[in-house]
């Protein structure tokens, strides 16, 4: 050894701020542990050439070599063989506490924050799939137009509807949305709704006006003048707090409503609601999964997010969603 490499190995006194590399502390185990740079890179998910690099650097660092081949094969040297066992079981015990944490963090609840009309009409209905695609996940709702702060409390994620301007934190889109008219088929009929807006005279109208409604989603009024239509809207009607109960309200048949199609779905999907006339139209808002940069990492997390994104690929476009109303009008108009 030169004096140099002597001096600087004298010199080494590990302490945590001077500890070689972790990614050349984990190259040297999982080499040491396959006697090949490629099987160790396999392990890693890594190149061998990042391997052998991360070798060298531990290497230089420790001012000595730590294997040598020996007809081709690689062999440890002598403080390669005094490095392995301690570094072994060192590693052994990081995988064996992040192992028992991952399985506990697993079995915790997941706690997401939501409003209470999503939470109703989108997310609960499909929590069979979820229980399915992450089984034993438990998940604690809590449903309130109250906005939550992640970064205290234990809530570890939200979906919230807005503008997904919400600095600091992991955000995600989810999916637009827009909103039609919507009522019962029975409501439609005996209202002659399939004839056009123009039949809404002394019709019931179900208005929302709440703490869930936002200033980009049109009222009547405004959804009135976006198609082109000058009309007087009857006076009375419902006056709704929350999305959910404009579409439970159309439901029982109680009235007129402008539906967010998203929340609707099912619904229109199965026919118990329909869109008797005009098209939908488009809000500003839209869903957003948010969560923190440290939450994110959790693997409860983790999973429900998958599971959300792969809700989001399989739903239809808002414009499949209103087709079966389409043919229903279709229907209706022949029979007459």
């Amino acid at each position: 050894m030169n004096t140099i490499a002597h001096a600087r190995k004298k010199a080494i006194q590990p302490t945590l701020a001077r500890l070689p590399p972790l990614t050349s502390l984990r190259a040297f185990v999982a080499t040491a542990r396959h006697l090949s740079f490629l099987g160790a890179a396999e392990e890693l998910h890594v190149t061998s050439a990042a391997v052998g690099q991360q070798i060298r650097l531990l290497e230089d660092y420790l001012g000595q070599a730590l294997f040598h081949r020996v007809r081709g094969q690689l062999q440890l040297t002598a403080a390669g063989l005094a490095l392995v066992p301690g570094l072994t079981n060192a590693f052994d015990a990081v995988l064996a506490t992040m192992t028992q944490f991952v399985a506990s963090d697993h079995d915790l609840p997941i706690r997401v924050s939501v409003a209470p009309s999503f939470a109703s009409k989108w997310l609960i209905p499909r929590l069979d799939a979820l229980r399915q695609a992450a089984p034993g996940l438990q998940i604690l709702l809590d449903a309130s137009t109250q906005l939550t702060d992640l970064n205290a409390g234990d809530t570890d994620c939200a979906i919230r509807y807005g503008s997904g301007g919400y600095p600091g934190l992991v955000v995600e889109h989810l999916f637009s949305e827009a909103v039609v008219p919507i009522c019962s088929p029975e409501f439609a009929e005996r209202h002659w709704l399939w004839n056009g807006p123009q039949a809404i005279e002394g019709v019931p109208f179900l208005h929302e006006d709440g703490a869930e409604h936002d200033h980009s989603c049109p009222d009547w009024n405004a959804w009135l003048r976006a198609e082109g239509l000058v009309l007087r809207l009857p006076n009375g009607g419902f006056r709704l707090s929350q999305s959910s109960l404009v579409i439970d309200a159309a439901l029982a048949g109680q009235g007129l409503g402008l539906g967010k199609v998203r929340l609707a779905e099912a619904e229109l999907k199965a026919g118990r609601l329909v869109s008797p006339f005009g098209s939908p139209q488009p809000v500003s808002f839209s869903y957003f999964f948010v969560t923190t940069p440290a939450k994110e990492r959790l693997m409860r997390v983790e999973l429900f997010r998958n599971w959300l994104q792969a809700e989001v690929k399989a739903l239809r476009t808002i414009g499949d969603i209103l087709l079966r109303n389409s043919l229903h009008k279709f229907d209706v108009a022949a029979a007459e």
